[in-house]
């Protein structure tokens, strides 16, 4: 049985594929919703890995990460869209990730102080779906 320590540590979540169960491709566009209200007592972060490396994924962006501590463009719902893809978007361009063509990645959802709605289930990161 896995000790629960809510508000304490961290809890990680992570996908592989885009909820079409393909895998996630440097060359296209991808968006994961984040529901309102994430569970994490201090903050969450969202980070793009190389698969190849188990490393931060080397893009042109200076961190291939975004946070609750970022200055981000939220939903009028108090949910937030994170952006993957190798280009830089018109809208949303605070909350993009870049990732980089002809290589796969995988993002890591971290959250820092997880609360009971992570443990219970009650909230849940959206899929990573193509756009």
């Amino acid at each position: 049985m896995a000790l629960k320590m809510v508000g304490k540590g961290s809890q990680y979540a992570y996908a592989t594929l885009a909820a079409d169960g393909e895998p996630l491709d440097g060359a296209k566009n991808y968006r994961m919703r984040l529901p309102a209200d994430a569970p994490a007592a201090d903050f969450w972060s969202v980070t793009v890995y190389d698969p190849q490396t188990r490393s931060e994924l080397q893009t042109g962006q200076p961190l291939p990460g975004r946070s609750s501590r970022d200055a981000l463009v939220y939903n009028d719902d108090g949910s937030v869209d994170i952006v993957f893809g190798p280009d830089e978007p018109a809208q949303l361009a605070t909350n993009w990730l870049q990732t980089v063509p002809g290589k796969g990645w995988f993002t890591l959802l971290r959250l820092y102080g997880p609360l009971e709605a992570w443990f219970d289930g009650t909230w849940k990161p959206g899929d990573v779906e193509a756009d």
